[in-house]
């Protein structure tokens, strides 16, 4: 819940020390507390151009983020701030604050990529922070993101579509928000005015030519274009006079310059209102443990000195949460079995009844919590695992049942051998009348209920058990002649086979609804399998019309700037996403 997050300032997230980038113990047992959907916004750019500022205002707080007041980088590393998001309950808004780009004290470029990459790579929404306009001298300090594709791999195997890169990364790349600050110009084109976002969009236009300078100018413009087509601008006045600038954090906003407080109330209501959920590929939202495994998937294959890929943090993931899925389920269905079933059943059918109840909704369970099963590796897992849960109910059942008829037998029929070991029965006549007695206590056993299902066998081995006291009754019998002895001898005989037959066919009986229950299990497997694979592809659909009408926006607006070459390129890349969309072929086996 929104009321557990307690985080009365901001705690480090990635520390960056020594060149190293380390994960912070205690920022992650915070995140693995938070179950709830979390809004992740970042913020990047030169030191001492005021992120810190910012931030503060998006947690609502006058202090929080280290801003520092001398011309030295003051936050190191990545700093996390999580609390409860102002306007969208049950949902986390996670700030990510990070150290200064090019710091000259640290003087170490590739630093600054993997702090980029990673802010890119954790956040929803992405904010790139800078002073004064977007001129060339901005564009070639914003060099980080033409270097994307050098630093984050999307697939863990080379993609043999021939797509442009762009096309999985734009998918659950995060908005791109461009904050310009201490802006002193007018905002006109042209002569005439404009919005910060048209100012923004004028500023990203490209240049025609094939030569080196034409190329360099169009690369970072290009990459913006392409990896976030979902971008915003704002522009912020100075504060205050620059002697005050430094003493920022502790002015009131009666202080502030009036439009510069206007300026940041509307940035902080945009972020609010359309910062979505940090959102991975396959529409999966990202929560605090979540968050936890691609900071450290992330930060581990920088350190190991591979590049981050999105596809192996997602499988990385997969694989932690759908091991914990097969345990939601399976512990579902026991808490269900020992709710639902009282034992012994009175049947074998009433037992897989509730069974194949619970089953369904433990599969249910695990299809809820668990994505991107590869070759169906853990719902394999889950049916082996009920398959033996069933088999040991099974069993569990006919134990219990056993030990009840067992204990009635006992109880029924010891006074019987009590009267047949003082010799009541060794007379004239005393076998049938032993026989009358025990008849007696057969029907009382037959009718006393809550027996379960082994009674018939219980009391066919339990006469069989008996069977040398009886014969010797018989034997002893001085009332019957040999011919009637003989009789009876072969009468006994006949219901002894007729129950040995019986049991067999129970037996079989069993064995058919045992395999019978094994195919329902496998369907009702197939069959959920099926809806979510259904499902997904309905997530996928709708994340890939989201791409391809990104993308075709841009193609649009490359035709009417006159670029028909790169125009043609998003034609031929818009084409070939709509050629790999397939439905999925109904599942007929795990």
């Amino acid at each position: 819940m929104a009321s557990e997050i307690h985080m009365p300032g901001p705690v480090c997230l990635i520390e960056n020390s020594s060149k190293q980038l380390v994960v912070n113990p205690e920022a992650l047992e915070i995140l693995s507390a938070i179950q709830q959907p979390m809004v992740v916004v970042a913020i990047v750019g030169f030191y001492r151009t005021g992120k810190s500022y910012l931030m503060n205002k998006l947690a609502g707080k006058q202090k929080g983020f280290s801003m520092g007041s001398t011309v030295q980088s003051h936050t190191k590393g990545i700093w996390m701030w999580c609390m409860p998001h102002p306007q969208k309950p049950e949902h986390t808004l996670v700030l990510l604050d990070t150290e200064g780009l090019e710091d000259i004290e640290k003087g170490d470029k590739q630093n600054d990529c993997w702090i980029f990459a990673l802010a890119v790579l954790l956040s929803s929404t992405f904010i790139y922070n800078s002073i004064g306009t977007i001129n060339q001298q901005a564009m070639d300090q914003l060099h980080y993101v033409t270097e994307l594709t050098d630093l984050i791999k999307s697939k863990s195997s080379p993609d043999q579509s021939g797509l442009d890169d762009s096309a999985d990364f734009v998918g659950f790349f995060p908005i791109f928000v461009w904050t310009l600050r201490d802006f002193s110009l007018d905002l006109e084109v042209n002569g005439k005015p404009v919005t910060a976002d048209e100012y923004l969009e004028n500023s990203l236009a490209l240049k025609k030519g094939t030569d080196e300078d034409s190329k360099k100018f169009n690369a970072p413009r290009l990459c913006i274009r392409k990896f976030f087509p979902m971008r915003k601008c704002f522009i912020f006045d100075r504060p205050a006079y620059r002697k005050q600038l430094s003493k920022l954090e502790s002015m009131q906003e009666d202080e502030l310059n009036k439009e510069f407080v206007e300026q940041v109330a509307e940035f902080s209501s945009y972020i609010f209102r359309y910062s979505g959920v940090k959102t991975l590929s396959g529409g999966i939202e990202v929560n605090g443990p979540r968050l936890k495994i691609l900071v450290q998937t992330y930060v581990s294959a920088i350190c190991s000195g591979s590049l981050p890929c999105m596809e192996s943090a997602v499988l990385t993931l997969a694989q932690i949460e759908n091991s914990a899925a097969v345990q939601k389920a399976l512990t579902y269905y026991e808490e269900q079995i020992n709710q639902k079933i009282q034992m012994p059943t009175e049947t074998l059918q009433e037992l897989l009844d509730l069974h194949r109840t619970c089953e369904r909704e433990a599969i249910e369970v695990f299809m809820k919590n668990s994505f991107k099963d590869v070759d169906q590796k853990f719902q394999n897992e889950l049916g082996t695992q009920l398959e033996a849960k069933r088999d040991a109910l099974v069993q569990k059942n006919m134990d219990m049942s056993s030990s009840c008829c067992s204990d009635l037998l006992e109880g029924l029929f010891g006074p019987l051998e009590e009267e047949v070991k003082q010799g009541t029965f060794y007379k004239p006549g005393g076998y049938y009348l032993f026989l009358q007695k025990k008849q007696e206590l057969v029907k009382n056993y037959i009718h006393t209920p809550g027996k379960g299902l082994q009674a018939e066998e219980m009391l066919r081995k339990y006469s069989e058990s008996k069977q040398d006291l009886t014969d010797t009754l018989l034997k002893m019998d001085q009332s019957l002649t040999e011919k009637e002895k003989q009789i009876e001898v072969e009468r006994i005989k006949g219901e002894a086979a007729e129950a040995a037959n019986r049991a067999l066919e129970e037996m079989q009986k069993k064995h058919e609804m045992l395999m019978e229950q094994k195919e329902k299990s496998y369907q009702e497997h197939i069959r959920q399998l099926n809806e979510k694979r259904d499902l997904e592809w309905k997530e996928l659909m709708a994340e890939m019309i989201k791409v391809t009408s990104l993308k075709h926006q841009e193609k649009e607006r490359l035709f009417k700037e006159g670029f028909q070459s790169e125009g043609m390129m998003l034609f031929r890349e818009i084409e070939k996403i709509k050629n790999m969309l397939s439905p999925p072929a109904p599942c007929t086996i795990l």
